[in-house]
């Protein structure tokens, strides 16, 4: 491993990304080290999905660049780097086949793969049963993913993600479809997981200040396509730049360490 892979694991360049006459995203700079943990945040339209999708390589930056673990895009083998990163999205969880056991839903992130066929090994087995006690999942090793609950899929999506080791983990928008009480066992999940020794660099992509746990670090505020802000939670999570984000009026809340968020009425005047 080279030094700089392991100290910067994330480092975009002026990215710009334009389809015909839209531009998608404008001149985005962003860098994440080790130790730091990421929430993204913004309204529908933002840029969000955009700014996943060039970082797993699946859209084409007009310009600029996008180096992960060391590895520029364009230069580098881009389906072997995306095995180095852990992502977790509904687009994959509607993907997974029903009758596939948890523990083998884990095994295919070894190799990247959807419905898995092939024969699992003694160490993938072995492996994966530990990411699953890792997980808190170890009893769900033979129930077929139909029968998992939205907060299961999410944590066996993550111990999927695990199984290839990787240490950028990108989580986009988790806590959708979960109840409040599902929700909050899976937040005070991340936040476990996130604190581990060892444990990837977590990217939480999120419409939610109340979803950003004590563990996230740092906050990205995109609006319009545009790097609005970017920064330690400290710095960024303020009324006057929530309210910019969002483009309404917020009150910003903070007890024990999590967030609220409040948006005030505005009351128009029918003359």
């Amino acid at each position: 491993m080279k030094k700089g892979e392991d100290t910067v694991r994330l480092n975009i360049a002026n990215l710009h990304i334009r389809r015909g006459s839209t531009i998608i995203l404008d001149d985005i700079s962003w860098s994440v080290k080790r130790g730091e943990h990421w929430a993204i945040l913004g309204a529908n339209g933002s840029g969000k999905t955009s700014l996943l999708s060039a970082l797993t390589a699946y859209l084409t930056p007009t310009r600029g660049s996008i180096e992960v673990l060391g590895k520029r895009y364009g230069r580098a083998n881009w389906p072997e780097l995306r095995k180095k990163i852990g992502l977790v999205s509904s687009a994959i969880r509607q993907m997974m086949p029903e009758s596939e056991p948890a523990l083998e839903t884990v095994i295919s992130g070894k190799y990247a793969m959807i419905d898995y066929w092939g024969k699992v090994t003694a160490a993938d087995r072995s492996r994966a049963l530990h990411i699953l006690q890792q997980i808190e999942c170890e009893y769900l090793s033979d129930r077929p993913w139909i029968y998992l609950s939205q907060g299961e899929r999410q944590r066996v999506l993550i111990g999927r993600s695990l199984m290839a080791k990787p240490r950028l983990l990108i989580l986009d928008e988790p806590c959708a479809g979960l109840d409040p009480a599902a929700r909050e066992h899976f937040l005070q999940f991340l936040q476990r997981l996130g604190s581990r020794s060892g444990a990837p660099t977590l990217i939480l992509v999120t419409h939610h200040v109340e979803e950003i746990m004590p563990v996230f670090s740092h906050v990205l505020a995109l609006k319009g396509g545009r790097l609005l802000a970017a920064g330690t939670k400290e710095e960024i999570l303020t009324s006057k730049l929530l309210s910019e984000t969002f483009s309404a009026r917020i009150r910003l809340g903070s007890i024990h360490g999590r967030y609220t968020l409040t948006v005030d009425s505005v009351t128009r005047k029918v003359v």
